[in-house]
């Protein structure tokens, strides 16, 4: 286990329980308790959490894991959903990508296309981005047209959000939306946990012809603070083949085109 990933899930255990040992930890993890102080320290340094006598516990802040600690979670499914979520963008479309890890990898996945990346001049794709990490990314691609909102950025997520945001966004027409949340629940749709978030992601969905949610298998059946869209408003839903059959057949009841990947 890397580094990275083992901050990772020292993180998650944290948010699922709140405090742990660092003898806990050290098992839960297969490392030894000098590392655990070394990471907790660390993590500590960085406001992600709160040294105790002998552990830790959940920093004072609201817990929302910042995007690049997100990253190792579930990689290997999300790089098959954003390359299956891609590959349902034709040359010459409008996509809007809001941020997150798995729209990061959509991203990246149509940044590469070679049918798009052969356009020696003009502009194969036209993306319309809240997010700054990704309208980082594709800049550099002359055949990428990249128009990014306004807003204020979130740190967590990368996002702009906030009046600004949703101002540019009705004001425009997009072929998709491609959304990145953090839960999808056959009753309450698509969802994430901050409003500020879910009300720029909401003007996306609302300026698109299709909505195309990414979201592995975890992200399935929960609920989130704020919604996206209603159920019926999702197009398609990109997610891995670990999605629970029961929820697959829920969603696609109400009319969804669910990909298991």
């Amino acid at each position: 286990m890397s580094t990275h990933e083992r901050w990772t899930r020292l993180l998650e255990i944290l948010g699922n329980q709140g405090r742990i040992e660092v003898g806990e930890a050290a098992e839960l993890l297969g490392v030894s308790t000098a590392t655990v102080r070394r990471d907790m320290e660390e993590l500590a340094r960085q406001q992600l959490l709160t040294r105790t006598r002998g552990g830790a516990v959940l920093s004072g802040v609201a817990y929302d894991l910042p995007l690049r600690y997100k990253t190792a979670r579930q990689a290997d499914e999300k790089h098959r959903i954003a390359r299956a979520a891609a590959g349902l963008v034709p040359p010459g479309a409008v996509v809007g990508l809001n941020g997150g890890t798995t729209t990061s990898e959509v991203a990246r996945e149509l940044a590469t296309r070679a049918d798009l990346a052969d356009h020696a001049s003009g502009t194969a794709l036209t993306v319309v981005t809240n997010a700054i990490n990704i309208a980082n990314e594709l800049a550099v691609r002359p055949y990428v047209k990249t128009v990014v909102t306004g807003g204020v950025a979130r740190p967590n997520s990368y996002e702009l959000t906030g009046p600004l945001a949703t101002m540019v966004l009705q004001g425009l027409s997009l072929d998709y939306a491609i959304l990145g949340v953090n839960a999808v629940d056959p009753k309450f749709g698509a969802a994430t946990h901050d409003e500020g978030e879910a009300s720029a992601n909401r003007a996306m969905a609302e300026r698109a012809d299709k909505v195309i949610v990414v979201a592995d298998s975890t992200k399935l059946g929960k609920r989130a603070f704020a919604q996206v869209c209603a159920v019926a408003e999702i197009g398609v839903l990109v997610t891995d083949k670990d999605a629970p059959d029961e929820l697959v057949e829920q969603l696609a009841g109400q009319g969804v085109d669910v990909l298991c990947v």
